[in-house]
C-alpha cells in the first residue's frame, strides 16, 4: 500500500504555467519559497535539498527534459513533496504526497490542485485523490494516458474527463456530479 497522494494529469502547456500554479497554491496557504532558506527546494537524486530561485526552477520545468522532485511549504518544517513528470504523450503529471499532513493540510493541497484545474488555461485529464493510499499513483497511468480499461482500486475521489469518465459512469457503486471545466467528480457511494 502506498502513502496518500494526489495525482494530477494535465495536458502539456504550450507556454509554461508554473508561475501561475505557484500563485494559486500560495492563495491556498502552500508556498514554493522556503520561509527560512529563501528559495525553492528541489530534491536531487540522493534526496538532498538544493535551493534555487523560483524562476530557475520554472525554467527547468519548462525545458521538459527531466523529472523533478520539489517541495511546497506550509511552514519552515512542514512540506508537501511534489514529483513533476513529463510523459511523451504530451501530458504533465504531478504527484503530491500527503503522508505526514493533517486533514486540514490535505484539504488545502486538494483545494490548491482543484483551483489550478479551474484557473490554469491547460486542460486537466484527471485528478486522483487517494488520501489513504489505496493504490499506487502509477497504477492510474494506463487508464488516464492510454485509455486502458483496467482500473486500480477506487480512491477517495476522481475528477476525470472522457474517455475515463465514461468508464466510471457505468459503475453503480459511484456517484458523480459536475466537477468544472469538463471534469466529472466521482466518489464511492459507500466510502471505504
Amino acid at each position: 500500500m502506498a502513502d496518500g497522494f494526489i495525482r494530477w494529469y494535465r495536458e502539456a502547456a504550450a507556454t509554461p504555467v508554473f508561475a501561475q500554479q505557484s500563485e494559486i497554491f500560495e492563495r491556498c496557504g502552500i508556498v514554493l519559497v522556503h520561509p527560512v532558506r529563501g528559495g525553492a527546494v528541489v530534491l536531487d537524486v540522493e534526496g538532498d535539498a538544493v535551493v534555487m530561485q523560483p524562476e530557475e526552477l520554472g525554467h527547468l520545468l519548462a525545458l521538459r527534459i527531466a523529472s523533478l522532485t520539489m517541495n511546497w511549504w506550509f511552514s519552515a518544517d512542514n512540506n508537501v513533496i511534489d514529483q513533476y513528470v513529463y510523459e511523451p504523450l504530451g501530458c504533465e503529471i504531478q504527484t503530491l504526497w500527503l503522508d505526514g499532513l493533517t486533514a486540514e493540510q490535505m484539504d488545502a493541497v486538494e483545494a490548491a490542485v482543484l483551483a489550478a484545474t479551474r484557473e490554469l488555461p491547460v486542460p486537466t485529464r484527471a485528478v486522483i485523490v487517494d488520501r489513504k493510499g489505496a493504490g499506487d499513483p502509477e497504477d492510474w497511468d494506463s487508464a488516464v494516458l492510454y485509455e486502458g480499461d483496467r482500473l486500480p482500486p477506487f480512491p477517495d475521489r476522481v475528477f476525470a474527463r472522457d474517455p475515463l469518465a465514461q468508464q466510471f459512469l457505468r459503475s453503480p457503486d459511484l456517484r458523480h456530479q459536475e466537477g468544472g471545466r469538463g471534469l466529472t467528480l466521482f466518489s464511492p457511494i459507500r466510502p471505504s
